[in-house]
């Protein structure tokens, strides 16, 4: 097994392959080029751009392999792409951007796993048009898409309730408002929208009653199953092939023959059956969050809900019913907590509140949105039930929205480890083999869980406990932080209220277990650890003559000749933040390379830290 598994990784490594890029890219100079290339995805626009996955044909003529990011410019003219469009542009490979602050989210490695390496910035006007036409699976997908988004417009359906119905139906989140979305998140109620094992289960249960006429034929029962495997597929394929629903459906495929074999299915042979096969086809899925949380949800639920259930047996069925869902909702909680504090740092207190009001509505949701949309293919929807489906999707966003905004009980900004997650799932386990079978052998590997969850903690709160001196990098602007144990002090020229919600500070108050933040006004001279540091702003004053600097600190574009400020006050090195003229900064850095003094630039080499 772990032969097979280097093997596919190996095989599935695209830097390998013998026409990839970047042996082209990195064996020239780095100059522009002739590009093909295919779009292959569409993702989220940021403020400006549009951003694509794309599929390079060919460089300067030579055929390659390979894929990259691709970033056009926003233009009010220009149309979006669509999947399967081939594309010629003259363009520079550009290196993907490194986190610029402590403890930033490195979308650079978020992309390497998937294969990205490098990324184009292009205009419209550069860009010219080879080929228009699908010619794969995934692009008729898209055109299917969009043609359901077209028929649906008609029906005067709310921009958030067209986002929902996307992202429920049709797996493609890029149309949600960033505020939609982070209700979902707060409310806890994100797994609703990522097409899923729940949303497969309930679908194949829909078709398996749908299509049970068909079993009065010869051989009805083979038909039927083939049939429910090739919609459950072509779902998957108009989603998107995400690694969520590519996951659930390669486990209700498995689920599928095995009811048609009538044998018993064990869960955790048909979680693992489906583990191996997507890994041997795309091994990097094992990074991807979704594809994690997706397989630790449904262990949970499988191992802890059952033992929840048992906690209290109602007699009447609908408090049954709910009491069941509840129990669900825990057991899946209880699975991903501890990976969802890693990654999200965040917990929803009243996640069953928004869990107990959809899911036993979410099969309606799902059946009467998918004839929505063969109704409205058809040009035959009611508005009736155009009306009434739109409601029922308002309803749902009026009562996540409700949710998410109990802060009271939204507990943000956790710091959590990836010892501290191992740890805590090494506990859960335990826990759950002692519940199921109370021996003193599995007593006492919960004791030993305890005592080295204890432990993390200390060796944790040891690690923390140290100082730093950051020259943070914002555009504009000027942060400094001075860290002590847990506590921060911010030093910075800006709005107080916007130093708070600052993304920055927060990131690196979580990276760093920070319990206490203190702000002040920047100083001219900061001293930590017997080291000086002498900032200098846009008054260009140094002229200071009892110490000599160990690092001066440039802001806000000092008008200063730099050859004369290094004789007066002989720093040993030179930093320049956000807040300086891209131009200044070019000739500090070649004045400094011209007298051998180190140069940090934060907008290139990311925060200045001492420690």
């Amino acid at each position: 097994m772990m032969s097979l598994g280097a093997l596919t990784l190996q095989l599935h490594h695209e830097k390998n392959h013998k026409n990839h890029y970047t042996k082209l890219v990195a064996s020239e100079n780095n100059q522009p080029k002739t590009i093909i290339f295919k779009i292959r995805e569409q993702l989220k626009p940021s403020l400006y751009y549009n951003k694509y996955i794309a599929e390079l044909i060919s460089i300067d003529n030579k055929s390659v392999t390979g894929t990259t990011l691709l970033n056009i410019t926003k233009d009010s003219i220009n149309k979006v792409l669509t999947i399967d469009d081939v594309l010629l542009t003259y363009a520079e490979f550009k290196p993907l951007p490194l986190p610029l602050n402590p403890n930033q989210f490195n979308y650079k490695a978020y992309l390497e796993k998937q294969d990205i390496h490098h990324q184009l910035v292009i205009e419209p006007a550069s860009l010219l048009t080879i080929n228009s036409e699908p010619h794969t699976i995934i692009g008729y997908a898209s055109i299917l898409r969009n043609t359901i988004n077209k028929q649906l417009i008609t029906y005067n359906f709310k921009a958030d309730e067209l986002a929902i119905i996307n992202a429920l139906l049709l797996g493609q989140r890029q149309d949600m408002s960033k505020d939609l979305y982070e209700h979902y998140v707060d409310a806890g109620a994100i797994h609703i929208l990522a097409v899923s094992g729940l949303h497969v289960g309930i679908i194949l249960l829909l078709l398996n009653q749908t299509l049970r006429p068909i079993e009065r034929y010869k051989r009805g029962k083979f038909i039927k199953v083939v049939i429910i495997l090739m919609l459950l597929w072509s779902f998957a394929v108009i989603a998107g092939l995400s690694a969520s629903v590519t996951r659930a459906v390669t486990m209700f495929s498995i689920v599928a023959i095995a009811m048609h074999w009538k044998r018993t299915t064990n869960i955790y042979n048909t979680l693992a059956i489906s583990v191996l096969m997507l890994l041997i086809c795309k091994p990097m899925f094992v990074f991807d969050v979704g594809f994690q949380m997706s397989y630790l949800a449904v262990l949970a639920i499988v191992s802890i809900q059952p033992l929840l259930a048992k906690l209290w047996q109602p007699r009447w069925k609908v408090i049954n019913y709910f009491w069941q869902i509840l129990t669900v909702t825990l057991a899946a909680q209880c699975g991903v907590v501890p990976i969802s504090l890693y990654y999200f740092h965040q917990f929803p207190g009243l996640f069953f509140i928004s869990n107990l009001a959809i899911i036993p509505f979410l099969g309606i949701l799902l059946g009467l949105g998918i004839l929505v949309i063969v109704l409205a293919l058809l040009n035959s929807l009611p508005e009736l039930l155009a009306t009434l489906f739109g409601t029922m999707i308002a309803w749902m966003n009026w009562i996540v929205n409700w949710v998410a905004k109990q802060d009271v009980f939204l507990l943000k900004n956790i710091s959590f480890e990836l010892p501290q997650v191992l740890v805590s799932y090494l506990l859960l386990i335990t826990t759950v083999l002692a519940i199921r079978k109370r021996t003193a052998k599995r007593m006492s590997w919960v004791l030993i869980s305890l005592i080295m969850a204890q432990a993390t903690g200390l060796i944790l709160n040891h690690k923390n406990a140290n100082q730093a001196f950051t020259i943070f990098h914002k555009s504009r602007s000027s942060i400094l932080g001075h860290k002590v144990d847990s506590e921060l002090t911010i030093y910075h020229n800006v709005d107080t209220s916007t130093i708070s919600n600052s993304q920055i500070i927060t990131n690196y108050s979580v990276g760093n277990h920070i319990s206490k933040l203190n702000q002040e006004v920047l100083h001219s001279v900061f001293i930590f650890q017997n080291k000086t540091i002498l900032v200098i702003d846009s008054l260009g004053v140094y002229n200071i003559k009892s110490f000599k600097p160990d690092y001066v600190l440039l802001r806000n574009s000092p008008r200063i000749n730099l050859e004369r400020m290094i004789d007066s006050i002989q720093p040993k090195f030179i930093i320049a933040d956000g807040s300086n003229y891209k131009s200044y900064i070019k000739r500090w850095e070649l004045t400094c390379v011209k007298r051998q003094l180190p140069f940090h630039q934060t907008g290139k080499k990311g925060a200045f830290i001492i420690k």
